[in-house]
């Protein structure tokens, strides 16, 4: 046997036995359709951060961004101090923002280990020269909420979730 695939057998072996390499630390990820329905407004679009809240309240990870103009980000205050310290490249979970009454469906990749472990997932949303919601939607990151309507409270009339 080749020292490779005694190396795969061994390690493979070593996973399954210790219950503390669980997905959580391999970084297991399932995908998510996300349905952004928006509430009928006039003006510009909506520029919309989905983010991932820690049982803090502290943001984890920026899942996804709805606006692709990086001049606009500060709109999104609360959202933009964590950016700013975190500097990560975002233009891969990047979209076009999104105008009064329409709506958007995103792919956003969530950690199956914080689902149903104390985690929230925030929606902000800012138009130009109008309203911030630093919580237009703010929900548990749970199987429930994440197979339920979620209704905004700000530019977002509802959320919907599917696996993908």
């Amino acid at each position: 046997m080749s020292k490779l695939f005694k190396f795969i057998i061994f390690t493979g072996l070593v996973v399954m036995a210790n219950p503390t390499l669980s997905s959580a630390q391999t970084g297991v990820t399932n995908k998510y359709k996300c349905m952004i329905q928006m509430s009928n407004y006039m003006g510009d679009g909506a520029y919309i951060v989905i983010s991932l809240i820690d049982s803090k309240g502290l943001y984890d990870k920026t899942l996804y961004v709805l606006g692709s103009d990086k001049k606009w980000y500060n709109s999104l205050k609360e959202w933009n101090k964590f950016y700013a310290k975190k500097t990560a490249t975002i233009s891969a979970i990047t979209g076009a923002s999104v105008a009064g009454g329409d709506r958007s469906v995103n792919v956003i990749d969530i950690e199956t280990a914080k689902i149903n472990a104390g985690y929230k997932l925030r929606f902000e949303s800012a138009v130009e020269d109008k309203n911030y919601y630093v919580k237009d939607v703010e929900i548990p990151l749970t199987t429930e909420t994440l197979s339920a309507k979620n209704e905004g409270t700000g530019f977002i009339r509802y959320v919907r979730f599917s696996a993908n």
